[in-house]
């Protein structure tokens, strides 16, 4: 029978083993990454106190007063109305102007529109407030019998209700945070007394 015999190493005698070496674009992409993070962290940080520092505030729009100044209903089913309406921009920041534009409301009653109400771009500085004053009126609203026949109910009640939608886009720098652009809509009930007494509703836009 033969026998296997194990190569003895002779004494200082070691296996030779290939050096590993890490490729040199992997080493570049690792520290293009850590670089990469590093900025996004020092962004982060820099725009967290920037916010906290200035406390930016979303621009509003609201409705202050409206009121019926007339309204002509006759035998032909025919609404004309006169109506005037208040409408307050205001910028609640304390270090940044503000633009308004593309400002665009629509006055209704039971879904016809009455009249629209447009501004042109306007600025607005640091806690500032502007006024606009809409007196708008319609032409003759053909109505069918149910729409007359609600005219004649809120005219027994002494109360007619409009509605008021529309939107604006407003737009601002707030520091290191950059330019921030928000759309605030604007969506109103107006149940107005036929007498003309002025309404303040305080009805304020929402951000979209």
């Amino acid at each position: 029978m033969s026998s296997l015999t194990t190569p003895m190493l002779k004494p200082g005698h070691y296996p030779r083993t290939t050096p590993h070496h890490t490729n040199t674009l992997i080493w570049c992409v690792a520290i293009i990454c850590a670089i990469l993070a590093v900025a996004v962290i020092i962004c982060g940080v820099t725009i967290f106190i920037g916010y906290l520092v200035i406390k930016p505030k979303v621009p509003q729009i609201s409705v202050t007063s409206a009121q019926l100044d007339a309204i002509y209903f006759d035998q032909a089913s025919l609404l004309t109305v006169q109506v005037t309406i208040v409408i307050e921009s205001e910028n609640r920041n304390a270090k940044a102007s503000v633009s308004f534009y593309e400002t665009r409301y629509g006055l209704s009653f039971r879904g016809q529109n009455i009249a629209y109400l447009a501004a042109n771009t306007y600025g607005l500085g640091p806690n500032k407030t502007t006024v606009f004053n809409y007196v708008s009126q319609s032409t003759p609203i053909p109505l069918n019998p149910d729409e007359a026949e609600s005219v004649n109910w809120s005219l027994n009640r002494k109360i007619i209700t409009f509605e008021l939608k529309g939107n604006t886009k407003t737009r601002w720098r707030v520091g290191l945070i950059g330019s921030v652009k928000f759309w605030l809509h604007l969506d109103c009930m107006l149940q107005l007394p036929v007498d003309g007494t002025p309404i303040f509703p305080r009805c304020s836009s929402r951000t979209q």
